[in-house]
C-alpha cells in the first residue's frame, strides 16, 4: 500500500516537472496533455486523475514553482516584525532578489512566470491572492513604518512599486544586463545588489518623508 502511495506521489511530481518544462517551452495553448504525459513517463489518464484537466495542471504547475521559491526565500527574509524597518526592508529585498534570480532553481520556473505575467490566465489570480499579495502586504507594512504610518496610501504604493520595479528589472532584463556590463548575477552579486537597492530605496523614502513633513 505504501508503495502505491509513493508511486502516486512520484507520478504527480514527474507530471509537474514535465508540464513546467513543456509549458515554458511551448506555452499553455500549444502544449498537449499527451506531450506532457510522454515527458513524465506517465499515462495520459494520470493528468485527469491528479489535476482534473490541462487547465488544472497548469494552475498546479504555477503554484508548485511559486511555493517552492517562497519556501526557500520567505518574504520576510527571516527577520521578525519587531526588527527595525530598515533591516526588514533589506531582508525583504534580498529574499525577493534571490527568489527571482536564484540559479539553483529549474530554468523553466522563471520563464513560465514571465510568460504568465505577459499573457495572464485565470491561474495568475490565485497565485496573486495566495502568495504574492501576502508578500506585498509585508512590503507595504515596512514602508508605512519607514514613513511614520502616513494617511497617504498613494505614496506608500508608489514607493512599493519603485522597489519591486528595481528588483524585477534584473529578472526581466537579466540576459541584457549580463551582456551590457561585465557582471554575472551569481549569489554574491545578488547580495550586493540587494544592499544597493535597499540603500537607494531608504534614501528615497526618507527624502519623501522629509519633503512631506512625515
Amino acid at each position: 500500500m505504501a508503495k502505491t502511495g509513493k508511486n502516486t506521489t512520484d507520478t504527480r511530481e514527474r507530471l509537474l516537472q514535465a508540464a513546467g518544462e513543456a509549458f515554458a517551452r511551448s506555452g499553455f495553448r500549444s502544449t498537449t496533455v499527451r506531450e506532457i504525459s510522454k515527458g513524465a513517463d506517465a499515462n495520459v489518464a494520470a493528468v485527469n486523475y491528479h489535476f482534473g484537466d490541462k487547465e488544472g495542471l497548469y494552475a498546479a504547475v504555477l503554484q508548485y514553482a511559486s511555493r517552492a521559491a517562497m519556501q526557500k526565500y520567505p518574504p520576510d527574509g527571516g527577520i521578525g516584525r519587531q526588527a527595525p524597518p530598515e533591516q526588514r526592508l533589506a531582508a525583504f529585498i534580498r529574499s525577493f532578489l534571490h527568489r527571482i534570480l536564484d540559479e539553483g532553481r529549474p530554468a523553466w520556473h522563471g520563464k513560465l512566470m514571465a510568460m504568465e505575467t505577459a499573457d495572464p490566465t485565470p491561474a495568475l489570480d490565485q497565485i496573486l491572492q495566495e502568495l504574492v499579495r501576502p508578500a506585498f502586504e509585508i512590503l507595504l507594512s515596512i514602508i508605512r513604518d519607514l514613513l511614520g504610518n502616513p494617511e497617504d496610501n498613494e505614496t506608500v504604493y508608489f514607493c512599493a512599486g519603485s522597489i519591486v520595479g528595481q528588483c524585477l528589472h534584473y529578472f526581466y532584463s537579466r540576459p541584457v544586463m549580463e551582456r551590457l556590463v561585465p557582471m554575472r548575477l551569481g549569489a554574491g552579486v545578488i547580495d550586493r545588489l540587494a544592499e544597493h537597492i535597499a540603500r537607494f530605496s531608504l534614501f528615497a523614502i526618507k527624502g519623501i518623508a522629509q519633503e512631506n513633513g512625515l
